[in-house]
């Protein structure tokens, strides 16, 4: 079988749909059953591939946003000879004549119109449903997703197939479950998007101080709101030289944030998975996240949950205790090996492939 696979979002710096794909690659690089099929990645700038990946890669070079997609992925497609186009990231070229899995991995954009331009939001929802409706499989990463998928686009049988999770050793200098006198950083990583409340979080500092005073906020992820001035939020804080923003880190950086970190703080109110929370896990710091159906699936009892309509004073107490209430911290923690053992990029890539296979054979 040959596939070819939208590869734009392992350019540049890949994120939340980039490290999806890249984690599915590295799982079937060492996949016999993935050996058997052609890998072709279409990109439209170089791609930094993993060593060991058993890929074709073709750029096809262009913006890389809506307009290549529809006018010259196909093209691509189709130079490729597939038998499968695999689109990873929501939307796929609605010409395109090869059989289409697509995975989507949350429809916010249907539930929550007012987190989104109206230009945006339509565009999304237009292309979103178009290409659900043309694909032959439809992948999604979370029962709540797939729920939210048949509600609002009207597709049956969609394949939920959650994330993996790297294995990553806890820290080494503390023992897992607590949080160390000098050692009082809050971490934020991923996208910043009006739905994570980050400027919550941001407003929460300057009450978590009051409670922890060496406290410290860190904040990752490339500012992605309508007008949301994250710098302007954190100089009106009393604390502000406390507080840190950076749209990006290598992942050396990243490992040593999460390591140095007592709790991350994701309040999300919408995901379709959420994968940072879980990664603080592997590295034996405990989340605290919003109180939603998807939360509640996807980190159980192993994250400490903020309900929706809490206030700021309510969000700083919660964070507060976590960093310095050990026996808090370890009961969140004591539920970590159960909550991981769900997620398993292994399992992830086998039951994709299967999905893949499944759509070339018309099954």
């Amino acid at each position: 079988m040959r596939v070819a696979i939208d590869a734009r979002e392992l350019c540049g710096h890949p994120t939340g749909v980039g490290r999806y794909l890249s984690r599915l690659l590295t799982a079937w690089a060492v996949s016999d059953r993935a050996r058997r099929h052609d890998l072709t990645l279409i990109a439209h700038a170089p791609i930094a591939a993993e060593p060991g990946w058993r890929v074709t890669t073709s750029i096809v070079p262009g913006g890389g946003g809506t307009a290549w997609e529809q006018m010259t992925l196909p093209g691509a497609v189709a130079a490729a000879r597939a038998d499968l186009l695999f689109a990873p990231g929501y939307t796929a070229p609605l010409t395109v004549t090869t059989p289409l899995v697509l995975t989507i991995h949350d429809v916010s954009y249907f539930a929550h119109p007012e987190w989104f331009s109206f230009r945006e939001g339509t565009r999304r929802r237009m292309l979103t449903a178009w290409s659900a409706r043309r694909a032959r499989k439809v992948i999604t990463v979370s029962n709540f997703s797939k729920t939210e998928i048949e509600r609002f686009i009207g597709i049956k049988d969609v394949r939920a197939i959650p994330h993996g999770i790297d294995r990553i050793e806890g820290r080494p200098d503390v023992l897992p479950g607590t949080s160390s006198t000098d050692r009082s950083m809050i971490l934020y990583v991923g996208s910043v998007f009006e739905r994570r409340r980050v400027d919550r979080l941001i407003a929460s500092f300057d009450q978590i101080v009051a409670r922890v005073p060496n406290a410290t906020l860190e904040i990752v992820g490339e500012n992605r709101t309508r007008g949301v001035d994250l710098d302007a939020l954190r100089l009106r804080s009393k604390h502000a030289d406390r507080i840190f923003l950076r749209s990006y880190v290598d992942e050396a950086t990243l490992e040593q944030l999460y390591r140095d970190a007592s709790v991350l703080a994701f309040l999300s109110e919408y995901e379709g998975f959420g994968f940072t929370p879980l990664e603080a896990v592997t590295r034996g710091v405990p989340p605290v996240v919003l109180d939603t159906p998807i939360a509640r699936e996807t980190y159980g009892e192993a994250a400490i949950y903020v309900p929706p309509s809490a206030s700021n004073d309510e969000i700083a107490a919660i964070i507060a205790n976590l960093i310095t209430n050990n026996d808090t911290r370890r009961a969140a923690l004591s539920h970590a090996g159960g909550v991981l053992a769900r997620y398993d990029w292994t399992r992830a890539a086998e039951d994709t492939l299967s999905v893949l296979e499944e759509a070339v054979l018309g099954r």
